[in-house]
């Protein structure tokens, strides 16, 4: 089966978020499973410094506008994974990030940099290139290539299937209309059925309107989105489209994330044998000038300073966490008055450290150092660092929403099966309650290891994930399964 997996960020080569994991891991998956992967991603300076054996593929001329494209073919630094480039150095040749300027500004022409990115992934799957290799399935992923679809569809390519992942409703690539020329789309794509939605053009939609199949990050959110809580004014569209809705839950690359073998980490430790992970505790506090006692339950907190992520639930509660006891450590960056906030929370009090910013490199030490992970996401797609920590034997504690009630158990349970502590309202007086079952399990070092072994013990790898795709995959490209000829099962 040939996968062309369309993204626009992927680890190691350029990072913002969540999506950039699962497009550094699930492709490596399929291929690992026997499948045919091309990874296409914007060829952004970072990932030119960082890929290895770049080549020129082919060249598409200017795509949209007169912005010359050519595709770069190149493989992973860390693996043999193919990579397919879209090299454009007036669209991507930047300083900055993949989608703002050095000062957190969207760029101007995003619409064109990423519809550009769209229309080579579309024109790569319908064979209309000089690659010398077309893909049976296009997988798109966000709102980034969410016109891949809307392109491939369009153009009236007969044999290649499309599928886009939601990895998070509340980006939807919202432009003005009058776009709609630039981006070279037909004027009776932006109706209601289509790419329109308010009276603009969404990249978002128009991937959820023409890709045959749906599928977001965990199976909890494939349900939540279809609410008018969770859906951002799509939830129409994609109760509509159910039957070709699945909620596919994330993996870990373990390759990445296992202290067992994370070179990060002041002492690499197991399941069966936790000694190194006081050690991490001990050289983290250390670093971060926390008091270096082993009794005090040190409670850590990684990610976007965002009210989505629950900071104002953290902030508001610090002094409560402190009187349980509670060291507090925070790394993150996001909106200028929470990262404020937290550096005079630093300030004032003893027992709380905040690092502002990221460090990849100091977020596996903090997972590994702490106790507990902190998680109160108002909302959470699937969430990964919930994941990573409880194989770092750190228990998370989470509000139940999304792919965080998907994975966490409550802990104390009967069976011993439980791996953290959750909760239902998004309010303080709730997350503190978690939070307090949390300190008081700690207390009781038997029923703790317990929970920390079963937290640690859990398989969410990405070799479940890619089987899943690959189901997916195979049912709308069922002559790949059983010889037969070309069907549709699927549709909008």
């Amino acid at each position: 089966m040939k996968i062309l997996f369309a993204a626009s960020e992927a680890f190691p080569l350029v990072k913002t978020g969540g999506l950039a994991d699962v497009a550094g891991a699930l492709p490596a998956a399929l291929a690992a499973a026997g499948s045919d992967v091309r990874l296409m991603l914007p060829a952004y300076p970072e990932v030119l410094a960082r890929a290895r054996s770049i080549e020129p593929a082919a060249t598409l001329g200017p795509l949209l506008g007169d912005a010359p494209v050519r595709l770069l073919t190149a493989r992973m630094p860390d693996s043999d994974l193919e990579l397919l480039l879209v090299d454009s150095p007036p669209l991507y040749e930047r300083a900055g990030g993949p989608y703002t300027d050095a000062h957190g500004v969207d760029w101007p022409d995003n619409h064109l940099r990423f519809g550009v990115l769209s229309l080579a992934a579309a024109k790569v799957a319908a064979g209309t290139t000089d690659v010398g290799w077309r893909p049976d399935i296009l997988h798109a992923n966000d709102w980034q290539t969410g016109l891949a679809p809307a392109y491939l569809r369009l153009s009236g390519a007969p044999n290649t299937r499309s599928v886009v992942t939601i990895h998070n409703m509340r980006f939807q690539g919202l432009f003005p209309a009058a776009v709609l020329p630039e981006l070279q789309l037909p004027a009776l794509s932006f109706t209601m059925e289509g790419l329109e939605f308010h009276g603009q053009l969404s990249m978002l939609k128009a991937g959820l309107a023409f890709a045959d199949r749906i599928t977001t990050v965990s199976p909890t959110y494939a349900e939540e989105i279809q609410t008018a809580e969770f859906g951002y004014g799509m939830e129409g569209l994609l109760a509509a489209r159910r039957r070709d809705l699945s909620g596919v839950l994330n993996g870990v690359d373990y390759r990445q994330w296992s202290p067992a073998s994370d070179e990060s980490l002041a002492q690499r430790y197991t399941a069966a044998d936790t000694a190194g992970k006081a050690t991490c505790k001990s050289a983290l506090q250390h670093e971060l000038g926390l008091d270096a006692d082993p009794a005090r339950p040190l409670a850590a907190m990684v990610g976007r300073l965002t009210e989505q992520k629950g900071i104002d639930l953290v902030v508001s509660t610090l002094p409560q966490m402190l009187a349980l006891g509670v060291q507090v450590a925070i790394l993150g960056s996001g909106e200028a008055h929470w990262e404020q906030a937290l550096t005079e929370a630093a300030h004032a009090h003893v027992g709380v450290a905040t690092r502002i910013g990221y460090d990849e490199q100091l977020a596996h030490r903090i997972i590994a150092g702490a106790d507990l992970f902190l998680m109160p996401s108002r909302f959470e797609p699937c969430g990964l660092t919930q994941m990573y920590a409880m194989r770092y034997g750190t228990l998370p504690v989470v509000r139940r929403t999304g792919g965080l009630a998907d994975t966490v158990r409550e802990a104390g349970a009967p069976g011993g099966t439980g791996t953290g502590f959750l909760f239902d309202a998004a309010e303080p007086e709730a997350f503190l309650g978690a939070l307090q079952r949390g300190v008081t399990m700690y207390a009781d070092r038997p029923s703790w290891r317990l929970a920390q072994r079963a937290a640690m013990q859990q398989d969410f790898s990405w070799d479940r994930a890619a089987d899943e795709y690959l189901w997916i995959y195979r049912a709308l490209a069922p002559h790949l399964a059983a010889g037969t000829a070309w069907g549709r099962t699927g549709g909008a």
